[in-house]
C-alpha cells in the first residue's frame, strides 16, 4: 500500500466492483426496467398535463443533472485533499440506499405521487452520481497502469450482471402475471413498492465490501478552504489541464457528450419499448436481462481488448454503431425490432462506458483522482441536460409520440463521436512516447 491506498489484491478487486454490482439495483430496476416504467406508465396516468409521463421524467433527470454539474468537481477535490475518499463513498451510498427506501412509499393511485416519485428519483440520481465520484476514483487504487482496462471491464460488467439477476428476482418473484410467484396484490402498486425496497437493500448490502476493504487515501497536505476557495482551485485546475494536458481536457469535454447519449440509451430504453414498440411492461423486464447480459459481456470484452489497443478505438467503433443503430430504430416497429436493435445497442454500450473511465484512470494525476473523475461526472452533468432536453423537442417537433426521442439519441452519440475523433489514445500515445 502506498501513499494513495492502493491494494490490488484479487478480494479487494473483488470488494470493489460489487459496488457496480449493487448500483444496478438504482440503474437498471429502478432508473430503466421497473421503476421508471411505472412512474410513467402507472401512476404517471393520474396527472392531467400537455406533457407526457416520459417528457416529465427527463425534465426532473435534468433538473437533477444541473446539481450534480454544480457540485461533483469540488466534492472530488474536497475528498482527495481531506483524505476523506472511502468516508464520502460510505456517506453518499447511506443517502442513496435512504431514498431508494422511499419510494416505497409511491402509489398509483393519485397524481401527488408521480411528482413524489419524479423528486425521488431525481434526487437519487444526485445521491449517487456524487458516491460514484469517490467510486470511481478509486479505480487507480485497486489495478495497475497493466490491467486498469480490465479491471474496469470487470467493475462494468459485474453492474450489468448484478442488474441481471436482481431483474430477474423481481420479475418472477413481483411482476410476472399477477403479482408475481410470490402471489402479491397490485392494488396501490404494492408490488412494485416491494420492489424499490428490495432494491434499496440490494444496494445497501452490496456496498458495504468496497468500504470494509479499499483503504482510505491519505490527505494531499494541500489546504481544503472553503467551497468558494474550492471553486476557485477548480478553475485553476482546469487551466493547468489547458497549459499541461489539453488533450485530457479534451477528453473531458468529447466524453461528456457522448457518456449522455450512453445514459439516454438505458434511461429511455424501457419507457420506448413500451410506448413506442409496443411492449409489456413484464415483456421489458424480460428484456432487460437479456441486454445487461449483452452489455456485461461487452463490457468484459472490451476490457480485455482495451489493455492491448488503447480505448479510444473501441470508444469510436462502439459509437457509430450505435448512431447507425438509432437510425434503424427510428424507422422500425414492433417489439421484434425493437429487441434486435436493443440488443445490438447494448453490446456497444458496455465497453464504450468502461474504456470511457478506463481512459480517464490512465491521464489522472497520482493524488488527484477525485477531483479528475469529478470533473469526469461534472463536464459529463454540464451537458445532462443535453439528451432529455432533445428528447422532448424531437417528440414534440416529430408528433409521433415518444418516437423521435430515438432521433435525439443517436444525434447526441454522434456528435460525442466526432469530437472525440482529434482526442489522442492515451495507451497510444504513451507507447509512441517510449519509441
Amino acid at each position: 500500500m502506498n501513499q494513495t491506498g492502493r491494494r490490488t489484491d484479487r478480494l479487494t478487486v473483488l470488494s470493489w466492483a460489487l459496488w457496480d454490482w449493487g448500483s444496478a439495483a438504482f440503474n437498471a430496476v429502478l432508473v430503466t426496467f421497473i421503476f421508471a416504467v411505472y412512474l410513467t406508465d402507472s401512476v404517471g396516468k393520474q396527472i392531467d398535463s400537455q406533457f407526457t409521463p416520459a417528457q416529465w421524467l427527463s425534465l426532473s433527470l435534468t433538473l437533477a443533472g444541473l446539481v450534480i454539474f454544480a457540485v461533483t468537481p469540488v466534492l472530488g477535490q474536497r475528498s482527495d485533499r481531506k483524505g476523506t475518499r472511502r468516508r464520502e463513498l460510505a456517506l453518499w451510498s447511506a443517502v442513496t440506499f435512504v431514498i431508494m427506501a422511499s419510494l416505497f412509499f409511491i402509489r398509483n393511485d393519485a397524481p401527488v405521487y408521480f411528482w413524489l416519485g419524479l423528486a425521488g428519483m431525481a434526487l437519487g440520481s444526485i445521491s449517487i452520481q456524487f458516491a460514484e465520484v469517490n467510486y470511481f476514483a478509486q479505480l487507480n487504487q485497486v489495478s495497475t497502469e497493466s490491467n486498469v482496462g480490465r479491471i474496469s471491464g470487470l467493475g462494468w460488467s459485474a453492474g450489468y450482471f448484478g442488474g441481471i439477476v436482481l431483474l430477474l428476482i423481481c420479475y418472477f418473484g413481483f411482476v410476472s402475471g399477477d403479482g408475481g410467484l410470490l402471489g402479491l396484490s397490485t392494488e396501490g402498486g404494492w408490488n412494485i413498492r416491494l420492489v424499490a425496497l428490495v432494491a434499496a437493500l440490494w444496494f445497501g448490502l452490496s456496498a458495504i465490501p468496497v468500504i470494509a476493504r479499499v483503504p482510505e487515501i491519505t490527505p494531499s497536505g494541500e489546504p481544503v478552504g472553503s467551497f468558494t476557495d474550492s471553486y476557485r482551485e477548480l478553475f485553476r485546475s482546469l487551466r493547468e489541464l489547458w497549459e499541461d494536458d489539453r488533450n485530457a481536457l479534451y477528453f473531458l469535454f468529447a466524453s461528456a457528450v457522448f457518456r449522455d447519449g450512453l445514459s439516454a440509451v438505458f434511461s429511455f430504453g424501457a419507457v420506448l419499448g413500451v410506448s413506442v414498440y409496443g411492449l409489456s411492461s413484464g415483456d421489458v423486464l424480460i428484456f432487460g436481462v437479456a441486454a445487461n447480459v449483452a452489455a456485461a459481456l461487452g463490457a468484459v470484452v472490451g476490457g480485455l481488448i482495451d489493455d492491448r489497443i488503447g480505448p479510444k478505438i473501441i470508444i469510436m467503433t462502439c459509437l457509430f454503431i450505435l448512431t447507425a443503430m438509432a437510425g434503424v430504430m427510428y424507422i422500425a416497429h414492433g417489439p421484434t425490432a425493437f429487441w434486435i436493435c436493443g440488443i445490438i445497442l447494448c453490446l456497444c454500450v458496455g465497453p464504450a462506458q468502461s474504456s470511457a473511465r478506463a481512459f480517464l484512470a490512465r491521464v489522472a494525476p497520482v493524488g488527484r483522482e477525485g477531483q479528475m473523475f469529478g470533473l469526469y461526472a461534472t463536464t459529463g452533468r454540464a451537458v445532462s441536460w443535453l439528451t432529455p432536453l432533445l428528447f422532448g423537442v424531437f417528440v414534440s417537433l416529430m408528433g409521433q409520440g415518444d418516437r423521435g426521442g430515438v432521433l435525439a439519441i443517436g444525434a447526441v452519440l454522434l456528435v460525442g463521436a466526432l469530437i472525440l475523433i482529434p482526442v489522442r489514445d492515451p495507451k497510444r500515445a504513451k507507447q509512441v512516447g517510449n519509441h
